[in-house]
């Protein structure tokens, strides 16, 4: 081949960059498979949109477009879509929104669409992993119109993309599926029109004829899809089918709601204990989900009491209704109901078929998520378990190896049921299998009939091999999974079955999303500058990196409330899961994001991925670990925000100076030289431990990173390292060792790098002349000989006398340390542990949800707000009521009590429901401008009465409590007899 501009973009990872132009092939067997003549117009946005662009250019496709939203383009300053500074303009499409927020204007959107297809020449359209990726109406209407959907045709859609559906078809093929109902609407149907006759009268009388391709319900057709042959329930589907197609509504959503209802009170007393997840049909990415609580196992009257709690389904339904606008005329309004099985991991294997074979790429753990939000992703791999099994075996780890062994056995049940699952189905382009797992049980959840977030984590274990059947030699690989839809759109069942060929190890994702510390929506920041990627770092970051194209200038972006949360995505591989996890920790160290109002999860993954790091890197963690671990991180944020670090500082000098004043012996000027030696290294130690009492996921990650660094005995530190060299790798892990043209602030000053060279070189040369047979003695053996007053058998007295002094003086002042060791002993932080078989034990304690809810606001504190004053808790689009046909949940004169809701936020593509802090009555209603308000963080909703006043605390109190909390931690680390 000729050779390849790789120039493009900021991002030459030779993992994701790579000449991809069959055409210029010497075999005609893979010239034939070219795809140049390819002419998509990407229909979707975030990260997928921009590698979409590098990948088709890379394959040679010269003429392609994108749309463009008023919101990705000109409602939000500085929101500009990134994308635009790589793009020509006149491959740029403006239209109002992506998706549509109703039924009219997304068969809008799809006529629209349609027609800039045409004008502009498109031949194929793609929809990276929108909602409008999965829309199996959308899809019919572009084959209609003679254009090409990069990724499952519509019958395809239908059938494994509706989770309904997907799930009688699951049935079908002998898959495994989660307990509950999928049919609500039917029955519903069935309710009303309980026969064949009474459902043709229902067709005859709304003027029903099937959806193409479909015979006629009613006249030429006899009927026949409403025929007495006809099982009645397809007969009920064929009819809620013809009325989705004519966009006539056979119910209403009170009917839904009422069946709903019914149908989770069977469910909770059919099994006492467990809780009932609502899922919409057309959901996906967490949205268009809520559990509803399950009733006590014990409960002296079961069904009564799952009447009661089912009470809640209806708005709790209307809530998901409007969360993934399915409030409109004609739209499938159908919401599944299952158990939640709450010991889960949520895994997913990557499919990719042409209709006639279907591939499995392994295994993805999506378990680490939050609000039903992934958050990280980590590649699972036959090849990467048989490894690792083979590493425990070794290492004497009976336990974890057996565990892996059946881990092993689950993955490959998973992958061959996905690949039977996807034959049923006819899968002609990539699809995700999603699975529920529950110990060494796994049930199928759904599928996602697109292109998945986490794609590259596959993607980057396995490329494809395309092999000539009469000469296997004569070969492609495909490395990238939209190179791969691409060529499945083009050509399709010529594609022969590819074999998988592993590329690397393994592979891990962290979503960067715009969320505060408690991992909750934050819109309206602005990036002013970001970093370098690392080596091993691809990110998928929308092109947010593309400088200024004629300036080389990074342009300022503003992360507006329009769309989702995610920022961009950190993928990074190794040779196995340890080293993915090592780099992807490596890229999270030296990642520097700064800008106004900006707030990022970037500080929780970094806290989370040494959390594994220095457990287990196999660990299974379930779906529920990160709320607790979360609480866990508030637990240490309240435990070291009540310190005083100047009192502390201060009196451990006075302490240090009393200790030497006392002491037998002590040189002349030796108390002021100490005070000298604390007035030098106040920045040095207190710089990089008060940075960590202010982030407490920094804290959670210098805790897990120094967990094997020391012991507690009787509530006293014991260090198995030199406290000096903890403190060096604390600058490290914080990303502040001397770095050309970094501001002062963000790195270790001149002279505190000198002090602490000084003390690592002391420590160093004394080792080297204390240790035996070449090696320096361990630290609690240095320790213990810097102790002793009398000089060790062939050294110098003197020379002795000074070496402790020196050792005093480093030493001195490292109790700050101490201080973070007993913060976690305190808060019991190392409680939360991985077991011999990976399992991740779980305190009791962390799950209880009101201090969860109590330590998500330390997180995250809510904003200052008056007595009188209800405020918004964060920016976001404002809604008085659950629902369009529903009443506002207070009015003026309304009275509340404290947990009732107040309102709707929607933040990021996510509805939340505000629930009042405090009983009281509503005085007056601020926002006066209507439904879908834009409204800024802080800012007053509602004036109201509380029922009780509010009583602040005694600011003396206050100071007196910290101090006295502060001199005890002073106590605790303070070690009278020296270091």
């Amino acid at each position: 081949m000729d050779a390849f501009d790789d120039s493009r973009g900021y991002d030459r990872n030779p993992m994701v960059v790579r000449d991809r132009r069959l055409g210029s092939s010497s075999s005609a067997w893979v010239r034939s498979f070219a795809a140049e003549d390819v002419r998509p117009l990407i229909v979707g946005r975030g990260p997928i949109r921009k590698e979409a662009l590098d990948v088709f250019g890379q394959m040679g496709i010269e003429r392609y477009g994108i749309l463009l939203s008023e919101r990705d383009s000109i409602v939000y300053t500085h929101a500009l879509a990134p994308e635009l500074r790589c793009i020509h303009p006149s491959h740029v499409h403006r239209v109002k929104d992506y998706t549509g927020a109703t039924k009219d204007e997304r068969v809008k959107l799809m006529g629209e669409i349609v027609a800039i297809a045409r004008a502009g020449g498109y031949t194929h359209v793609f929809a990276g992993y929108g909602f409008m990726a999965e829309d199996e109406e959308f899809v019919r209407t572009l084959e209609e119109a003679g254009l090409v959907f990069i990724g499952p045709r519509s019958s395809v859609q239908r059938a494994a993309g509706l989770k309904d559906e997907a799930k009688r078809t699951a049935l079908a093929s002998a898959v495994s599926v989660t307990p509950g109902i999928d049919d609500a609407t039917r029955r519903v149907v069935l309710r009303k029109w309980p026969d064949h006759a009474a459902l043709r009268a229902a067709a005859t009388e709304h003027g029903l004829r099937g959806p193409p391709p479909s015979p006629s319900i009613n006249g030429d057709g006899g009927c026949a899809s409403l025929s007495e042959e006809v099982p009645l329930s397809d007969a009920a589907d064929a009819l809620l089918a013809a009325a989705y197609a004519q966009r006539v509504d056979l119910y209403t959503t009170d009917e839904l709601c009422e069946e709903l209802e019914r149908g989770a009170a069977e469910l909770l007393a059919r099994h006492p204990g467990r809780r009932i997840r609502l899922k919409a049909i057309g959901g996906g990415g967490g949205k268009g989900q809520r559990l509803l609580a399950g009733i006590a196992q014990d409960a002296a009257a079961p069904e009564a009491a799952a009447r009661a709690r089912a009470a809640e389904v209806p708005a709790l339904a209307r809530e998901v209704l409007a969360e993934v606008k399915a409030s409109g005329v004609g739209d499938n309004k159908n919401i599944l109901l299952e158990l939640n099985i709450e010991e889960t991991r949520h895994n997913e294997i990557q499919l990719i078929g042409n209709g006639a074979w279907c591939v499995a790429l392994g295994g993805r753990d999506c378990s680490l998520q939050m609000h039903e939000q992934k958050l990280l992703e980590v590649a699972i791999t036959q090849e990467g378990l048989r490894e690792e099994i083979e590493r425990a075996y070794a290492a004497g780890a009976d336990r974890r190896a057996a565990s892996l062994e059946r881990e092993l056995a689950s993955l490959a049940r998973m992958e061959a049921e996905a690949e039977r699952f996807g034959q049923a189905v006819g899968l002609n382009s990539a699809s995700t299998f999603e699975c529920i797992v529950e110990g060494d049980h796994h049930y199928f959840m759904e599928v996602n009939t697109r292109i998945q977030v986490e794609h590259r984590v596959s993607e980057l274990c396995y490329a494809l091999r395309f092999e000539n059947p009469a000469d296997p030699a004569d070969a492609f690989e495909v490395t990238s999974l939209i190179e791969c839809m691409v060529l499945l759109a083009r050509h399709g069942e010529r594609l022969p079955r590819p074999v998988r060929v592993r590329r690397e190890g393994s592979a891990v994702e962290a979503r960067l999303n715009a969320t505060n510390g408690a991992l909750e929506p934050h819109a309206g920041g602005v990036i002013v500058s970001w970093s370098d990627p690392h080596p091993h770092e691809i990110r998928d970051d929308q092109g947010i990196c593309v400088t200024n194209p004629d300036t080389g200038v990074f342009m300022h972006y503003r992360l507006a409330g329009a769309y989702d949360s995610n920022i961009a995505l950190l993928v990074t591989y190794g040779g196995s899961r340890e080293e993915a996890y090592s780099r992807l920790c490596e890229i999270l160290r030296t990642t520097t994001l700064r800008g106004v109002d900006l707030h990022t999860n970037l500080l929780f993954h970094y806290g989370l991925v040494h959390w594994f790091l220095a457990r287990s890197v196999w660990a299974k963690p379930t779906t529920r670990f990160v709320v607790p671990y979360l609480t866990q991180v508030g637990l240490l944020s309240v435990e070291l925000g009540g310190l005083d670090f100047d009192a502390m500082w201060a009196e451990l000098g006075a302490r240090h100076e009393r200790r030497l004043a006392a002491l037998s012996g002590a040189p002349d000027g030796a108390v002021a030289e100490l005070k000298k030696v604390f007035a030098l290294k106040d920045t040095l130690v207190r710089g990089p431990v008060e940075k960590i009492c202010a982030e407490p996921h920094l804290l959670s990650a210098w805790l897990s990173r120094n967990m094997r660094s020391f012991e507690v005995r009787s509530g006293r530190v014991r260090w198995l390292k030199n406290p000096v060299e903890v403190l060096a790798d604390t600058y490290w892990l914080l990303n502040m060792a001397p770095q050309p043209h970094a501001p002062a602030a963000h790195v270790i000053w001149d002279h505190d790098q000198t002090l602490l060279s000084r003390a690592l070189g002391f420590y160093r040369r004394l080792g080297e002349r204390m240790g035996q047979a070449g090696s320096a003695p361990s630290w609690p053996v240095l320790r213990e000989l810097l102790s002793q007053d009398t000089a060790p058998p062939g050294h110098d007295g003197e020379l002795w006398r000074k070496v402790r002094g020196s050792h005093l003086g480093f030493q001195a002042g490292l109790e700050l340390l101490d201080a973070l060791v007993l913060a976690g002993e305190a808060t019991r932080f190392f409680e939360l542990h991985v077991r011999d078989d990976g399992a991740v034990a779980i305190p009791e304690r962390l799950l209880d949800r009101e201090l969860s809810a109590r330590m998500r606001k330390v997180l995250a504190p809510p904003p200052a707000m008056r007595a009188n004053e209800i405020v918004a808790v964060t920016g976001g689009m404002f809604y008085a009521q659950e629902a369009p046909d529903r009443p506002p949940f207070v009015t003026e004169g309304s009275h509340f009590e404290a947990g009732d809701p107040l309102y709707v936020l929607e933040v990021m593509k996510m509805f939340n429901k505000v629930h009042a802090p405090f009983s009281g009555t509503i005085e007056e209603v601020l926002i006066d401008r209507g439904e879908g308000t834009i409204v800024q963080k802080g800012q007053p909703i509602f004036r109201v009465r509380p029922d009780e006043p509010l009583v602040e605390e005694d600011p003396a109190e206050r100071k007196r409590r910290r101090r006295e909390q502060t001199m005890g931690y002073v106590d605790a680390v303070f070690d009278p007899e020296g270091p």
